[in-house]
């Protein structure tokens, strides 16, 4: 029996996927997974049973990889669940910066209670006036489960598309429509276009890369989306950007002291995945991870281990082992099974970084003497029994 702890509140469209071997629990240090969502979790003690934590979104900032790594806990995500929720709110995004409709709703609520506001608008709505969409030209950074959607809806939509991904995967090349350009450099971009969205992780390469020579490149009046992470933009080149007119409308979904009360903002409360549909398949999403994980050991989408996946044992045992990716790590592990006199008839092995991880089927199955023979070993986090 597997026990999980929830942080957050999680879809019940997720839970229900848990089969009679799982059970909720109360105690975080009764768990052997956790399902989060947007929990801090840096502070938080847990025990060694816990195996895994499922992040039922995207962002895992609020989550100690490493920390979790050296426990030999993997940590999940769920790319893509709320792609399509994040792409409508920046395809609205999009067309918030081209036509002043904030300004007007809010003008309208300044005056609703006058008798002659009918009259009124005729007279005041010229100041609102903003630009079609059609014909204009987009500029997608990272053509990825977000960008490429909002590319092809772009495209539909009559506008001429740019796109830059340099580590795009064969699979959204395939998606997208054939006549977006695609783009070498960022400079093209930043010199070409006349809306400009943000689909890039955050990460060292990427921070700020929204800053004052990327401003410099801009033609006036270009429209900037973020949709993506805060950190990608340096607020103090923006604001510089929004005064100059070189920027049009900054339109993000994450606002923070700055940007909030920023003139030429448009600050959305953080939407992008704020659908049922989204929430939805973020949970069904993290709990089929999870279940995969703890019953036969594969990983998907994590972000702090390898994914690698045998699918379903077929044969008598199966080990795997969260460990530290050192030289001759792995003929250690083969030699401790072959002193047991065990077969090893599959065997899967990735890396990522600083951690790695090892699958072994084996012909017999693993007594508990291998496993803590294992277990013992240099650089050895986890060893767990599947079966």
């Amino acid at each position: 029996m597997y026990q999980i702890h929830y942080l957050n509140s999680i879809s019940p469209k997720g839970k229900a996927l848990w089969t009679e071997d799982y059970k909720e629990t109360e105690a975080i240090a009764d768990a052997q997974a956790i399902l989060v969502r947007s929990a801090a979790m840096h502070d938080m003690a847990w025990s060694p049973n816990l195996l895994a934590i499922a992040r039922a979104g995207a962002g895992v900032n609020n989550i100690p990889l490493q920390k979790c790594a050296e426990a030999g806990v993997v940590v999940f995500n769920t790319p893509g669940a709320n792609a399509l929720s994040v792409m409508e709110l920046a395809l609205c995004g999009m067309l918030l910066g081209s036509r002043d409709v904030v300004a007007g709703i809010n003008w309208v609520q300044e005056n609703k209670d006058d008798p002659d506001i009918a009259k009124k608008v005729e007279k005041g709505k010229g100041k609102f006036a903003g630009h079609e969409i059609a014909h204009k030209r987009l500029g997608v950074i990272g053509l990825g489960a977000v960008g490429g959607p909002l590319a092809n809806a772009a495209r539909k939509l009559g506008m001429e598309v740019w796109g830059y991904d340099p580590y795009i995967s064969v699979e959204a090349a395939w998606h997208l429509d054939r006549h977006i350009v695609r783009v070498k450099t960022l400079e093209e971009i930043y010199a070409n276009c006349d809306i400009i969205s943000l689909h890039t992780p955050l990460l060292d390469s990427t921070k700020k890369m929204l800053n004052a020579d990327a401003f410099a490149k801009m033609a006036d009046g270009t429209v900037i989306l973020n949709f993506a992470r805060d950190l990608l933009v340096d607020d103090d080149a923006m604001e510089a950007a929004l005064k100059s007119g070189r920027v049009h409308r900054y339109v993000t979904d994450f606002p923070n002291a700055r940007t909030a009360s920023m003139e030429g903002v448009i600050a959305i409360p953080h939407l992008g995945a704020s659908t049922e549909e989204s929430e939805d398949n973020c949970a069904k999403q993290a709990v089929r991870q999870v279940m995969n994980y703890l019953e036969n050991g594969n990983i998907i989408n994590s972000v702090n281990y390898p994914n690698c996946d045998m699918g379903v044992c077929t044969k008598a045992g199966r080990i795997t082992i969260l460990h530290r990716n050192i030289p001759n790590t792995l003929s250690k592990f083969t030699t401790a099974v072959a002193e047991e006199h065990i077969n090893i008839s599959d065997m899967l092995n990735r890396s990522r970084g600083e951690y790695a991880y090892t699958m072994l089927d084996l012909d017999h199955p693993a007594s508990e003497a291998l496993v803590q023979h294992l277990s013992q070993l240099d650089g050895v986090l986890r060893v767990r029994r599947i079966r």
